[in-house]
């Protein structure tokens, strides 16, 4: 995180440059980063654990029924679930991610103690995924659904991956990036425009006998 901002998520990316946070020519070579870390590690958890996929279905790797396996790699729609509701949990998922993590990366909102940024966001991750995880397992990250996806129609599953529940696998892509977009303009909106103007006059340098932020918090 201290060389990149750890961002690992093209819905991620998007918002950050859409609202000014990160240079647009950035953009690429991170969702490019982010597509082949998750290619990377797909194949590595078949690898790993090929021998226990093998014997699961008896050397079968299906996509649907009760031996299935595809669904450990990426997210598929529960029995019940249509398109269009499927693609309206992505996004409302993915908009309360992004607009979480804008408020703790915000430097004039409250923030969390130094060095707790990635404890705060998986705590968030988790909360979000128990919530709404159960229609489709929340992805609310394109790079890690499509790239294992691709893996998996590559590694043995067969491309019926991209057709499985009613051609569900554009939802996990396109739902998180107008989430994104939907959640960092309610956080500009709500929150990041109605911060005071800093006042000319007030001291910019920290007093040295005065804690800073940090040090209040562990206070």
């Amino acid at each position: 995180g201290g060389v990149s901002g750890g961002h690992i998520n093209p819905a991620v990316s998007f918002a950050m440059c859409l609202f000014g946070r990160m240079k647009w020519f950035k953009f690429p070579f991170y969702v490019g980063a982010q597509f082949l870390g998750a290619f990377v590690g797909a194949a590595a958890l078949f690898g790993i654990y090929y021998d226990g996929l093998m014997a699961f279905a008896g050397g079968k790797l299906l996509i649907v029924g009760e031996n299935a396996t595809a669904h450990i790699f990426a997210t598929y729609p529960a029995p019940y679930l249509s398109l269009t509701n499927a693609f309206a949990d992505q996004v409302v998922a993915t908009m309360f991610l992004l607009m979480i993590v804008f408020a703790i990366f915000d430097s004039r909102n409250l923030g969390v103690p130094k060095g707790l940024e990635p404890i705060v966001i998986g705590l968030l991750i988790i909360a979000i995924a128990s919530s709404l995880g159960l229609n489709s397992g929340c992805a609310m990250n394109p790079a890690r659904d499509l790239s294992p996806r691709l893996f998996t129609a590559l590694a043995g599953w067969g491309f019926e991956v991209f057709t499985a529940g009613n051609n569900f696998w554009w939802i996990p892509v396109v739902g998180p990036l107008v989430g994104a977009v939907i959640g960092g303009l309610i956080y500009v909106l709500v929150i990041e425009i109605h911060h005071p103007d800093p006042d000319p006059d007030f001291e910019t340098e920290p007093s040295e006998d005065k804690p800073d932020k940090y040090e209040l918090s562990v206070i």
